[in-house]
């Protein structure tokens, strides 16, 4: 399952090389003058926002194939910074949720509980990748699951 984020980094980047005079500024004005542009990228600045790239490359671990692990995890990473880089420029902030304090406040106050969901979601699917089938196991990583889509309103 791919963020709904992912490619948006690379589609700006392109976007720029093509149109070095004047890209961003169109759209910066799209922004601030096409409410369904605006309502897309406070979307996804409320979801960026929502995410962890730390916690992120926690669950990349569980990949076992150590190249193929680096290979698509690196290619993650870059595209979330690019993501992110693109949509504080075209939004005019310094950080993510600057312009909705409220919600981004919200969603720092739930960090820690999700945390430590996160991580013991991580540490169920190890033991079950390994063979631990346990009924124990099982809810134990249905139960996170449900936690952190909770926690995050969103899918998890």
């Amino acid at each position: 399952m791919m963020p709904g984020w992912y490619g948006f980094g690379s589609t700006i980047g392109a976007w720029l090389a093509a149109r070095p005079n004047g890209g961003m500024a169109m759209l910066q004005a799209m922004y601030g003058e096409w409410p369904f542009f605006e309502m897309l990228l406070s979307n996804m600045d409320m979801v960026l926002a929502k995410s962890d790239i730390a916690i992120a490359s926690r669950y990349a671990e569980l990949v076992s194939d150590a190249e193929l692990r680096h290979r698509v995890f690196s290619r993650l990473r870059a595209e979330w910074q690019g993501v992110v880089d693109a949509l504080l420029t075209i939004m005019g902030q310094q950080t993510l949720l600057e312009s909705n304090p409220l919600l981004a406040r919200s969603i720092r106050n739930r960090f820690p509980y999700l945390d430590p969901l996160n991580h013991m979601q991580i540490e169920l699917l190890k033991r079950y990748r390994a063979g631990d089938t346990d009924d124990d196991v099982v809810t134990g990583i249905h139960l996170t699951i449900n936690g952190i889509a909770a926690g995050l309103r969103n899918s998890g």
